[in-house]
């Protein structure tokens, strides 16, 4: 009779030591994950910022190493016509753009959430603005506004005449406003549609109840649901506006239209920045101030959203 030995233990898992050498190196390894991603915003992020930040008390040109000058470029700039003409454009280009973009696409997601014939075709006509590129943009724009554009013709065929949208100051800034407006219309609607998406029924049910009129309900009902969206989405259109470039430059050509009085603040920095007579050491001056203003706006925005909602 055989007497019964004791089952030999199975191993599945590592040797000690290579247990031991994992867990000595586990610490680490989510570094080795991020350090791509790292190693990309360095080399394209905080060292571009550094660099502009350091060049911008210097006297650098595109072809000449510069030397340190201090404030200099910074007390320049204050003295400088052409820097409050630019400040000037950016703060009206701020102001008349971001109030609509923030109230105009709520209303639009509203629309386009009713289910009435036709809609879906609306859908994709509001949207399409914003995957078109912007140059396009631009260009079909300026082939309408332009003195034998299609707008002139149209105008001149009613008898009012033509309208100098491109050659007029004013009026080339607010055409490039409203090409702005037109072409975020379908971004900031998509946002508000996915906040809209988590609004209660119930609340306008109740307050059609109590008597409510459309008016009403979106006054009461609505606007304090997406309260939050439209912080975000005015903190995100005041940067977009602040630093405009392409839908001016487009309009207005690279002279800032007549006189240069449409000219925008990175408009200035391109301009001032670029070229082989290029002062890069003021045109990192002017980058600063517009980082500086527009870190300003978003604090200013986020602070006012945090106060309502107190």
């Amino acid at each position: 009779m055989t007497t019964p030995t004791a089952a030999t233990p199975t191993t599945t898992g590592p040797p000690a030591g290579r247990v031991s050498r994992i867990r000595r190196h586990l610490p680490f390894t989510p570094w080795l994950f991020a350090l791509p991603g790292l190693a990309v915003a360095a080399a394209f992020v905080l060292y571009p910022f550094g660099s502009t930040v350091a060049n911008a008390f210097t006297d650098r040109r595109t072809l000449v190493a510069g030397q340190w000058v201090g404030a200099a470029n910074f007390q320049e700039m204050a003295r400088d016509p052409v820097f409050w003409t630019a400040l000037r454009n950016s703060v009206l280009y701020l102001v008349g753009v971001v109030p609509a973009l923030v109230l105009l696409p709520l209303l639009l997601a509203l629309l386009v959430r009713r289910q009435i014939p036709g809609i879906t075709f609306f859908r994709g006509a509001f949207y399409t603005p914003v995957v078109a590129s912007v140059v396009v943009v631009g260009l079909i724009w300026v082939w309408l506004l332009d003195d034998r554009g299609l707008v002139n013709s149209l105008l001149e065929t009613v008898g009012i005449g033509k309208v100098g949208f491109l050659s007029d100051q004013w009026l080339l800034l607010l055409s490039a406003m409203f090409v702005t407006v037109w072409k975020g219309l379908g971004y900031y609607m998509i946002i508000y549609l996915s906040a809209l998406a988590n609004v209660p029924r119930e609340l306008h049910e109740a307050a059609a109840v109590d008597g409510a009129g459309p008016v009403r309900r979106f006054l009461a009902v609505t606007v304090p649901a997406v309260r939050s969206t439209m912080v975000l989405v005015g903190a995100l259109s005041s940067v977009a506006a602040f630093k405009v470039f392409s839908e001016v430059y487009l309009l207005a050509g690279p002279t800032g239209g007549p006189a240069g009085e449409d000219t925008t603040l990175v408009m200035l920095v391109q301009r001032t920045g670029t070229g082989l007579t290029g002062r890069v050491g003021y045109a990192s001056a002017l980058s600063v101030v517009v980082f500086v203003i527009t870190l300003a706006l978003m604090l200013i925005v986020l602070r006012a959203g945090r106060k309502e909602d107190a």
